[in-house]
């Protein structure tokens, strides 16, 4: 059965991003490397419970600020930020008000860009991923998006003990309990403690 799964880093006051954005600052104008930090330097005895958290998927959505700081009408060569093979090897539905014709990518990625909102590509991404977990990928206002539709099953909160104050906040207004959403399991680290939540 298909999941709606997500996976994302948060500071300990709730921010996942700064703003800004640019293609010198994909996370905007605040320096998040700490909230990546723990990817890096997990313990050994925890990366196993980590890695089930995360999971693997079959197709993956993600909004257009994260697929790059392009704005307006497309323009440009701008392929996303990963070079030539992307990560993911797998369909990639990306959110825009723009026309583009998909964008084929080395190792099996296929960036496919939907005009007609969160519940389409949500639905484009189910087929393609065949019975297998689809992906929310981000950025915030994307997974706010989805998260108020009840559209995320399963969500990995990678909560780093460090303060930001300013930013993208991802859970402002949100009453995940009101939604359906309970945590049901983490795993402390030293860099960050992992959270699941599920509805």
């Amino acid at each position: 059965m298909t999941r709606v799964v997500c996976d994302m880093m948060v500071s300990a006051d709730g921010f996942s991003a700064g703003l800004d954005q640019s293609e010198d600052q994909p996370f905007g104008d605040l320096d998040t490397s700490i909230l990546q930090s723990w990817r890096f330097d997990t313990a050994e005895e925890n990366r196993a419970e980590i890695d089930a958290i995360v999971g693997g998927a079959k197709s993956f959505v993600m909004g257009r600020n994260m697929f790059g700081p392009v704005r307006g009408g497309w323009t440009g060569e701008w392929n996303g930020w990963w070079g030539p093979e992307p990560p993911y090897h797998a369909p990639v539905f990306v959110l825009t008000h723009h026309e583009r014709e998909p964008l084929e990518m080395e190792g099996g990625t296929t960036f496919h860009f939907v005009t007609d909102g969160i519940h389409a590509a949500l639905e484009r991404a189910r087929r393609a991923a065949d019975g297998r977990d689809v992906r929310v990928g981000g950025g915030v206002a994307t997974l706010r998006q989805y998260l108020r539709e009840r559209l995320v099953d399963e969500m990995h909160l990678a909560v780093s003990p460090v303060l930001l104050g300013s930013g993208e906040h991802l859970l402002a207004d949100i009453d995940l309990p009101a939604l359906g959403y309970r945590i049901t399991e983490y795993v402390p680290g030293g860099k960050a403690t992992h959270v699941v939540l599920r509805r």
